[in-house]
């Protein structure tokens, strides 16, 4: 497994829509061995999704996991030994499906727009069908910071980043001057959230 250079903004992979996978192409060698390294280099890079486009690949694909003992994953789901995370998972294709209007404003970053954060709304519930790493499809309702994590990688299979949704673009900073001046010396996790 590798760790896979990622693409930052500014690159056109970042801002083309991806194409869709068939399942045979998904069961391939190749993409079962990019589901690897996308996970492998997530992990690198501290973060808690991935999407194929971020490293170079114009693909309907993307990893996320969010650790139980991720201060992000308070609002997840129980995970196996007791604490709440989300675990790793493949979305291939996905879909989304906003379950109700309300929308909750969090902390984002991206590992293609580095060292900085600004305020996202995005759906509070969510329903989301795609096909795993097999080819079989899935669906799972989300809510919280599962649901925002959903909605922030699956916006990279379009194109777009968190930027394009932010309301007030006077929120965005640096991740030193948020924790300075926004957040006060809280942690990020501790009452906010970020990707």
């Amino acid at each position: 497994m590798s760790v896979l250079k990622v693409a930052r903004i500014g690159h056109p992979v970042v801002r083309a829509a991806a194409r869709e996978l068939t399942p045979d192409e998904i069961r391939s060698p190749e993409i079962q061995r990019l589901i690897d390294d996308m996970r492998v280099t997530m992990y690198e890079y501290e973060g808690v999704g991935l999407a194929a486009p971020q490293i170079h690949e114009s693909l309907r694909l993307a990893v996320l996991e969010v650790p139980g003992s991720d201060k992000r994953a308070e609002e997840g789901v129980p995970g196996p030994h007791g604490g709440t995370g989300v675990p790793f998972t493949v979305l291939v294709n996905p879909k989304v499906t906003p379950l109700g209007p309300e929308t909750v404003e969090g902390w984002e970053g991206c590992l293609s727009i580095p060292d900085l954060r600004g305020l996202v709304p995005r759906f509070a519930r969510l329903r989301l069908e795609a096909l795993d790493r097999e080819g079989k499809p899935y669906t799972v309702e989300a809510e919280g910071f599962h649901a925002r994590v959903i909605q922030h990688e699956c916006d990279h299979l379009e194109g777009n980043v968190y930027l394009d949704r932010m309301r007030d673009m006077r929120t965005l900073s640096f991740i030193k001057e948020l924790h300075d001046y926004v957040l006060g010396g809280r942690e990020e996790g501790e009452e906010e959230e970020h990707e």
